[in-house]
């Protein structure tokens, strides 16, 4: 719904289009991300689909289609980065493979211990500090916030300063430095993941910023396309 919220801050209906993750792995349905005027990358948990996600991603950072990548969604847009942009074969999260090279997203230090997992992840609602100039601090309009999380992996910060020399700024980090909560492409007219859940927070009547900004961006480009 946070979409059409979006939407709304627009004054223009959003049109949502599904494709199967598991069809871009077997090559089928780019031609219709093409046709959009942005790609989300929501949340989600498990080894299904992760592959036809980040070619979804690689689509929408080469084609300069709008992106924004959520939880899951942002972690995998890591992952795409590390592998494409960097040159780190194999870059995966230790979620799915345990073994990779190269974990650029890993499992959060505190959940190192947790055997019951219930309702153990890191829930509920975190500070977290933008970087000035960013996409993300003009969307919200300030640089301190608080967003709703529901996740156990993060950010792997040993590959912070590579990927950032390659162009990924990280414009949103826990107040104590070490969570990265947000990763943006500048050189990309709207590419935009988050760690948190900003769908928790928005509302017909007050749309969430950055689902507002990702909406505005969407309907640039279809407007660039007529």
């Amino acid at each position: 719904m946070a979409l059409y919220h979006g939407g709304f801050a627009h004054k223009r209906r959003v049109e949502i289009v599904k494709v199967a993750a598991e069809h871009l792995e077997e090559g089928r349905g780019f031609d219709i991300l093409a046709t959009c005027g942005g790609i989300l990358v929501p949340g989600g948990f498990g080894e299904r689909g992760l592959e036809g996600k980040i070619a979804a991603i690689r689509f929408a950072r080469e084609k300069k289609i709008p992106f924004f990548g959520i939880c899951l969604g942002m972690q995998m847009a890591v992952i795409e980065f590390a592998r494409h942009v960097c040159g780190l074969k194999d870059a995966h999260t230790t979620e799915v493979d345990k073994k990779t090279p190269h974990p650029v997203v890993c499992l959060m230090k505190e959940q190192e211990t947790v055997v019951d997992l219930g309702a153990t992840m890191r829930l509920g609602a975190w500070p977290c500090v933008l970087r000035k100039g960013t996409r993300s601090a003009r969307a919200y309009g300030r640089t301190q916030i608080s967003e709703r999380h529901r996740h156990r992996y993060e950010f792997n910060n040993g590959y912070r300063q590579q990927l950032e020399a390659k162009g990924l700024t990280f414009a949103g980090l826990s107040p104590d430095a070490r969570l990265v909560e947000i990763v943006e492409l500048p050189a990309h007219p709207w590419f935009v993941g988050c760690q948190f859940h900003p769908e928790f927070k928005s509302q017909p009547l007050d749309p969430h910023p950055l689902f507002t900004d990702f909406v505005g961006a969407a309907l640039e480009r279809t407007r660039k396309k007529k």
